[in-house]
């Protein structure tokens, strides 16, 4: 993979954090109300355009709900990384990464939240396609290094539809090829993700479940499929057109997740994942899980796994799942 950015951008990245939780509710884009009752963006193009332009090695990446009524979703099988956070009330939300397909649609698709923007810090200009966000959110989304296209955005360019079979806000998706021109390719995936052998050792494991206070997620490894299946809240995990998501490597990467200054409608504070930093990480891979080491020096940094010598560890080729679980104590191995 691609080395991250420069430190340059890095430290552009931290001066507008620091710039926009200052700027309190002062925003540059005109609000309208998104799916979680709170502003959505709109931000016309320097030329006047409403067609998003991609910069040439662009990921694309998209908010996905993942309320009851928002499964089965659309296009998540085809995602090169699949990161999973908590939300408000102990729910979870998922980002899905796409570099090597564009799908025909993808979603539903939902808000955008304060850490999404730390965590894609590390992708060169990316493409961010989602639904709204926090009032005050939208100067940091504005400023961020990256590309924010939501519906109000793409209008012209028809990139954004309303589904017929679920109630709103369940039925918004996105047709990723009018975001983005053509897949960038698995050079544009600045994670520090290695592909290769399997570390050795590890502990051979079944299957595997991550519980929030309002969500679960368990991987169960398929042998025939060399997959790992994926059921949600206790009921198998599929695409609209009936595939089981199946990763071929998972990591339950154990950070920080904190209060954020922000809460939605309802008044329930915003969860902050902290993705810079270092702790502890299971990759499950081939029936095994392997406990390791995670540590991303900056925002534009991809994040390194290593085994306990400080060797790299390689993922498995195919589709990766990264389920962000709170730390029980930094000082303390999973």
């Amino acid at each position: 993979m691609r080395a991250g950015p420069s430190t340059v951008a890095a430290a552009l990245l931290a001066a507008v954090l620091a710039l926009v939780l200052a700027a309190g509710c002062t925003t540059s884009r005109e609000p309208s109300r998104d799916d979680d009752g709170r502003s959505a963006s709109q931000k016309p193009s320097p030329s006047g355009s409403t067609s998003p332009t991609a910069v040439a090695g662009s990921v694309l990446a998209v908010k996905i709900d993942n309320a009851p009524g928002a499964r089965p979703q659309t296009g998540l099988d085809s995602a090169d990384i699949v990161y999973v956070e908590q939300v408000e009330g102990g729910l979870s939300r998922l980002m899905a990464v796409y570099a090597t397909k564009v799908p025909k649609a993808v979603g539903p698709v939902r808000s955008a939240r304060e850490s999404d923007l730390e965590l894609l810090g590390q992708f060169t200009r990316p493409v961010l396609a989602f639904s709204g966000a926090q009032g005050k959110l939208l100067p940091l989304i504005d400023r961020a290094p990256l590309d924010a296209v939501t519906p109000e955005d793409a209008a012209g360019a028809g990139a954004y539809y309303r589904g017929t079979g679920r109630a709103a806000p369940h039925n918004l998706y996105v047709r990723p090829g009018r975001l983005l021109p053509s897949a960038p390719g698995s050079a544009a995936l600045t994670t520090g993700f290695r592909h290769g052998a399997a570390p050795s050792g590890g502990k051979a494991q079944p299957s595997l479940t991550v519980r929030y206070p309002a969500a679960r997620f368990t991987f169960t490894w398929s042998a025939s499929r060399a997959r790992w299946l994926v059921s949600t809240d206790g009921a198998p995990t599929v695409t609209t057109d009936g595939t089981r998501v199946a990763p071929a490597t998972v990591v339950v990467q154990y950070v920080k997740v904190r209060a954020s200054g922000f809460h939605d409608f309802l008044g329930n504070n915003t969860p902050y994942t902290e993705t810079v930093g270092s702790g502890k990480a299971r990759v499950l891979r081939d029936g095994r899980v392997h406990d390791v080491n995670w540590k991303r020096a900056t925002a534009t940094d991809g994040t390194d796994f290593t085994t306990a010598d400080g060797a790299p560890v390689a993922f498995a080729e195919g589709q990766v799942w990264v389920v962000f679980a709170q730390a029980p104590d930094a000082a303390q191995a999973p």
